[in-house]
């Protein structure tokens, strides 16, 4: 696979995923998971649960590993 084609790493992808939850997924070229990860967030912060999906969409941005 060629080296623009991956995406972002792992480390930076928690980063932003942790700011903003999906955003990882998001520069890891995973725009699905991203829509869900935003959607449960926004769902969840209403009742004051969000910070489960912070911590979800970072810890999944940390640990995927692109399939080769």
């Amino acid at each position: 696979m060629s080296a623009g084609q991956e995406g972002i790493g792992r480390v930076p992808a928690a980063i932003g995923s942790l700011l903003v939850p999906g955003l990882g997924q998001l520069l890891q070229r995973r725009p699905w998971i991203a829509l869900v990860m935003i959607a449960l967030a926004g769902v969840l912060w209403i009742i004051r649960m969000g910070w489960i999906i912070h911590l979800w969409s970072c810890l999944d941005a940390a640990i995927y590993k692109r399939p080769e």
